[in-house]
């Protein structure tokens, strides 16, 4: 298993065709022409720094919406995970679920972590933002999650 490099702005994106809850399934195609993406994988559904992270999505999904932008989470979760994750947060954005790390090893994000001296491989928190041609028009490959929505949502106002 080897994981590609993390695609750079003006790349074409890697392509992607998950299932998610809620909407069946969710396809790069699906948007080409038609709207922004907002791309962001993390770590595991209900936890702190991921529940952060969707909640501030969740509250700025307006100003992502006005921008033609849909938001889309992808983790290893399984469907009826990001279903229950959804329903607990009230998160009104869909969530794709990537149990084999496919899309993940494509985006560069799928990495050996360590922590307490445990090594495991895992999803790298990372955020990539698709212009409506399908090509990389930003990259957060390590996101810090203070701020972040904030950083997205500049980088949508320069991408008008």
């Amino acid at each position: 298993m080897t994981t590609s490099p993390i695609p750079e702005v003006g790349d074409k994106a890697p392509n992607f065709n998950l299932p998610a809850f809620p909407q069946g399934r969710h396809k790069l195609a699906d948007y080409k022409g038609k709207q922004n993406i907002v791309l962001y994988f993390y770590p595991r559904d209900n936890t702190p720094g991921c529940t952060t992270e969707a909640c501030e999505f969740r509250d700025s999904i307006g100003n992502f919406e006005v921008a033609e932008t849909v938001v889309l989470g992808v983790s290893t979760d399984t469907v009826a995970s990001h279903e229950k994750f959804i329903s607990k947060f009230d998160l009104p954005f869909s969530l794709l679920a990537d149990e084999d790390h496919k899309v993940a090893e494509a985006y560069g994000v799928w990495v050996e972590k360590n922590m307490y001296g445990k090594k495991s491989m895992g999803i790298q928190r990372s955020t990539f933002l698709i212009n409506k041609n399908g090509k990389i028009a930003a990259a957060w490959p390590k996101v810090k999650v203070k701020g972040h929505v904030e950083e997205v949502q500049a980088a949508l106002v320069e991408l008008e």
